[in-house]
């Protein structure tokens, strides 16, 4: 090897590194051959030294550039970055390298350089069967090319934001938001957990269009409340289960039906699929990178927990029966959070809905081809992790997962400000322990007032903003009761959160937070205990839109995208970063397909290369935001773009995604699939609501938070200060001991005077 250059790589392959006379420049060059893959890549780079390696600085970015010619599809231009802390480390693949059979110069422009980084290392890797052979490389620091910023609004609004609250309510009950690929979004209600509308089989959903600032109400076939859905790669919205049957006292509790629709943005209409194998009321839907769609968990149509895993084929357009599913008979529990990772395994974070999480350490990676799972370690209170939010921090091929906050609905403690950090490229990912979530207020009944010791919240939501960044806003501190107001934005360079302007309204229980297309967030909804409902919308506008003029994508030469492409946009002025997001699927502060795909640029005037990864599973099939940002972290409004799926990418290529090896040494106890079953068993008062009392929208908490005296008077007293009203007792039983004198009111005036 020349000096300052090292052979490295990984997998079952058989290979040869040699230095050859076809040179571009001089006498020499460098090539890479596979002769023979199973798995793995074999790389030329330079060496991870501090002799050889060059020094970076943070934040900048640099243009790498190198001449080279390649007999195989499979190379890309690797670059790995020396962590003062972590040491050498894989960092991104930058650009996949066409076949080229005369030499040609290739040039991409590296990320911002992220903290703690002092030294890269960079070269070509060769994944599949063929030649790279490489000369000429060059390496320059791109030159600062934008002004300061400056502030378009107040200062206040400049460092934290502004909330808006529209003057146009939410015509319907929604607790599930859809961002459509037309840039409107779908708004379903179902019954809108009302016993009423229930009963009367009106079930409604609305498409809000955030331009016009209108919206069109929307037949709606059946009771879509507590639905799973995901976004189809062709831009419809799977929507799969709903409630059957709302929870009867003394018998069934909340179940859910077999049926599943189809939402078309360009007719807006839903049309019917055929039925999933089992009831699935909360499920969770995860799209894979062929366009298969995973679903596991939530209540089935007695009411017991599912076990069964569901498969929708997206080349068959249908859910695949039972006999074609890989099945653990594992019960995941209601809304798990399963997140795909680059290699085609699922992390479940440990965010789920109502009381404990699953067994064992509270997260773990299910491998759905060899059908087991892994423990893995370090969450945090593993069973106070009920309603939190997890989300895969951008960019995606950093593969680190965030977990913020949470509580349990049936011990009903204060929800906690924990949150803890996975990095899942390591060989045995751990969580590790996050910054603490920053205080607000919270409203006990009395008007807000400041959180203390370890107060937190649970329903919070957590949104991927274009410059790199999260926020998470809304949450309460117990079951449907005291809000929280606060908001902050978490940066993954730095791991810390920064406090910024609250969204003025309630946002608790089936509350839902989203990225628009021009780079603002809208929040919708909030359904306390008392059974109302929070018909205001809230829009926030990030700090990064009050630097004054936004870049503008002026023209994208085509919004059709294929795996490890070159696609070319112009901008009207430089920008330093270009990403795809994921639009949003939410409910219930679940929303594991959102993610923020990295594309690395090559760069010339206004004229901007974008190279698309060649691995499905960062990024798999369907419709995108396009953003690009400039170095003031001000985005772009974005433009829509479609990545094709797995077909495109095997036109392309004979060997499968470039995949380091990672998360391939797990130490945490591994399960192999059970014996089959047919459900698990779950109390009918898994949502927190004791059903003895009021009408079934109302949800009198089966446990009191902790500073509510366990007695008759101290307990009605919170009801009244929470906005109960009148309450029936449903039966003749008194659980919570509201209604001493037994004449079928709960907290009557003899109830109270008996104490």
């Amino acid at each position: 090897m020349p000096y300052c250059w090292e052979k490295s790589g990984w997998g079952d392959n058989d290979f040869t590194f040699s230095t050859v006379a076809d040179a571009h420049s001089g006498t020499k060059a460098m090539k890479v051959e596979l002769t023979r893959r199973v798995s793995g890549d074999r790389k030329a780079l330079i060496t991870e030294s501090a002799t050889c390696a060059p020094v970076v600085t943070v934040g900048k970015q640099y243009d790498l550039g190198l001449w080279y010619k390649t007999t195989t599809p499979d190379a890309s231009l690797t670059l790995f970055r020396h962590d003062t802390t972590a040491g050498w480390q894989y960092w991104t693949d930058l650009k996949t390298l066409e076949m080229q059979g005369s030499w040609t110069q290739a040039t991409v422009r590296t990320p911002e350089v992220p903290a703690g980084t002092d030294r890269i290392t960079w070269g070509v890797s060769v994944y599949g069967t063929g030649s790279a052979t490489t000369d000429d490389y060059t390496m320059e620091q791109v030159a600062d090319t934008l002004p300061p910023a400056t502030c378009t609004g107040t200062a206040e609004q400049c460092a934290n934001g502004k909330w808006d609250v529209l003057p146009t309510q939410n015509p319907v009950r929604s607790m599930h938001s859809v961002v459509l690929n037309n840039g409107k979004i779908l708004l379903i209600a179902g019954s809108g957990n009302s016993e009423e509308q229930f009963n009367a089989g009106t079930f409604t959903s609305a498409v809000y269009d955030p331009v016009a600032g209108t919206y069109k109400t929307i037949p709606t076939p059946k009771d879509m409340f507590c639905a799973g859905h995901v976004q189809l790669q062709d831009g419809r919205v799977l929507v799969m289960s709903g409630n059957k049957a709302f929870p009867v006292v003394g018998g069934h509790g909340y179940e859910g039906y077999k049926d599943s629709y189809i939402f078309d943005p360009v007719t807006e209409t839903y049309s019917k699929t055929n039925d999933m194998n089992d009831g699935h009321w909360y499920p969770s839907a995860t799209e894979l990178g062929n366009g298969d769609i995973i679903s596991f968990g939530g209540l089935r149509e007695d009411s017991t927990g599912s076990v069964t895993a569901e498969l929708w084929s997206d080349a068959e357009q249908q859910w695949l029966p039972l006999w074609q599913v890989n099945q653990t008979w594992s019960y995941w529990g209601l809304y798990p959070s399963m997140i795909l990772m680059q290699d085609g395994r699922l992390f479940y974070s440990g965010s789920h809905v109502f009381g404990n999480g699953t067994p064992g350490t509270g997260s773990a990676i299910y491998d759905y081809g060899a059908n087991t799972v892994t423990d893995v370690p370090g969450l945090q209170n593993k069973d106070e992790r009920d309603q939190s939010a997890s989300v895969l921090l951008p960019p995606a091929q950093d593969q680190k997962v965030l977990t913020i906050g949470g509580g349990n609905i049936d011990s009903n403690p204060d929800a906690n400000r924990l949150t803890d950090i996975i990095d899942l490229k390591t060989a045995n990912p751990s969580y590790t322990v996050g910054p603490p979530l920053p205080q607000g207020t919270v409203d006990l009944g009395a008007g807000p007032v400041a959180e203390t010791g370890n107060q937190g919240k649970m329903y919070v939501s957590a949104v991927l903003l274009p410059d790199g960044k999260v926020l998470e806003t809304g949450g309460a501190l117990h079951n449907r009761a005291n809000p929280v107001y606060e908001s902050s934005i978490f940066d993954p360079a730095t791991s810390t959160f920064d406090p910024v302007a609250p969204d003025p309204e309630e946002r608790g229980y089936h509350s839902s937070a989203f990225l628009l297309p021009d780079g603002r967030v809208m929040t919708t909804g909030d359904n306390p205990g008392n059974g109302t409902w929070n018909h205001d919308v809230s829009i926030y506008t990030p700090p990064y839109l009050l630097k004054g003029t936004r870049p503008t994508i002026t023209s994208v030469i085509d919004n059709e995208w294929v795996y490890g492409d070159t696609q070319r946009i112009t901008t009207d002025r430089p920008i330093a970063k270009a990403e795809l997001i994921r639009p949003a699927a939410v409910t219930h502060s679940s929303d594991p397909n959102q993610r923020f795909v990295d594309l690395p640029l090559s760069v010339d005037g206004n004229n901007v290369d974008l190279n698309v990864t060649s691995n499905p599973n960062l990024a798999p099939p369907g419709w995108y935001m396009l953003f690009a940002v400039d170095a003031n972290g001000v985005p772009s409004v974005a433009k829509w773009v479609h990545l094709q799926g797995p077909s495109a990418l095997a036109a392309e290529s004979t060997a499968e995604a470039h995949v380091h090896s990672f998360a391939d040494s797990l130490e945490g106890t591994v399960t192999e699939p059970g014996k089959k079953r047919t459900s698990q068993p779950v109390s009918p008062t898994i949502s927190g609501c004791d059903r003895h009392y009021g009408s079934i929208n109302v949800c009198v908490p089966t446990v009191f938070p902790d500073e509510v005296k366990k007695t008759t008077a101290a307990r009605c007293a919170w009801l009244k200060t929470n906005d109960y009203g009148r309450l029936k007792v449903n039966g003749k039983d008194d659980p919570l001991k509201l209604d001493p004198s037994k004449d079928g009111v709960a907290c009557g005036a003899k109830d109270l005077k008996r104490r």
